[in-house]
């Protein structure tokens, strides 16, 4: 018997049957090295289109590419074995037609390996998640504050705090649900819409900006990890990794211009015969 012996991934049954339950943990992943730290630790590892603003310096999620979200999202399957891996379906990938979304969504699925996309569920969207799913794909949905529809909101803003807003919302939420959609994100909206949401839908909820009530949460990791030097308000941080990058190259510096590294430790002798 091989001494390797291949983990579970998890898969959308297991965490549609989360619902209510143990709270599924959520982090983004967008490269192998991330993923493989994460993945034993996460339920779900989304590549998400914030890796435009994250790693690629964008301004918006808006210019990201389906090519580039398949390229991190191949990193991050090279090196995760349990978690169940999403990937976002970038702006104009799936609002055209329900035709334009399967071809897309196929696509990511067959060049990556990964088990599900996520959209945007704005009132346009529940007839393609239903669309999707009948064809075989898995889809995530996501309601509230909506990245890519950042342009017509004049910005990243909070959902749901108005009457109308609060309609629209958990309308959208349901329509998701009822679409097929197996986990729903729900993102920067007043936490008393976030529970309603949650307790009104099938499906279990992923919250980011939301409310503890919500069935799991799900964090950008290099706000959480403390990468940047603004976060989101909603953003929790758990470490404080640009710190510790700017002190390791300092030091690298103060050692490179010292002459103290490379050290014997560091270099190679002449092998003697």
């Amino acid at each position: 018997m091989s001494q390797h012996t291949q983990t579970r991934r998890l898969s959308v049954p297991d965490i549609y049957a989360r619902k209510g339950g143990e709270p599924i943990v959520a982090l983004t992943a967008y490269d192998a090295p991330t993923a493989a730290l994460l993945d034993p630790i996460c339920d779900v590892l989304l590549v998400g289109d914030s890796v435009g603003m994250v790693v690629h310096g964008l301004p918006s999620t808006v210019p990201v590419t389906l090519d580039m979200m398949i390229l991190h999202s191949q990193a991050v399957m090279r090196t995760s074995q349990r978690a169940l891996v999403v990937v976002d379906m970038p702006f104009s990938s799936y609002e055209a037609s329900k035709e334009q979304a399967f071809a897309n969504a196929a696509r990511v699925l067959r060049e990556t390996g990964a088990t599900a996309v996520k959209v945007e569920a704005g009132s346009y969207v529940a007839d393609t998640i239903a669309y999707l799913v009948e064809r075989g794909i898995p889809v995530m949905g996501h309601v509230g504050l909506r990245p890519q529809a950042a342009l017509v909101d004049g910005g990243f803003k909070a959902k749901g705090r108005s009457e109308h807003e609060w309609q629209k919302v958990i309308g959208e939420a349901k329509a998701a649900d009822a679409a097929g959609a197996f986990a729903i994100v729900v993102e920067g909206v007043a936490e008393d819409l976030a529970v309603e949401i949650t307790t009104t839908v099938k499906a279990p909820t992923i919250g980011i900006g939301a409310s503890v009530q919500c069935d799991g949460q799900v964090l950008v990791t290099d706000d959480m990890m403390g990468r940047f030097e603004w976060t989101p308000r909603f953003v929790k941080q758990y470490g404080n990794i640009r710190e510790v990058m700017r002190e390791a190259a300092e030091s690298y510096a103060s050692d490179v211009r010292a002459r103290a590294f490379p050290g014997p430790n560091q270099v190679y002798a002449l092998k003697k015969s």
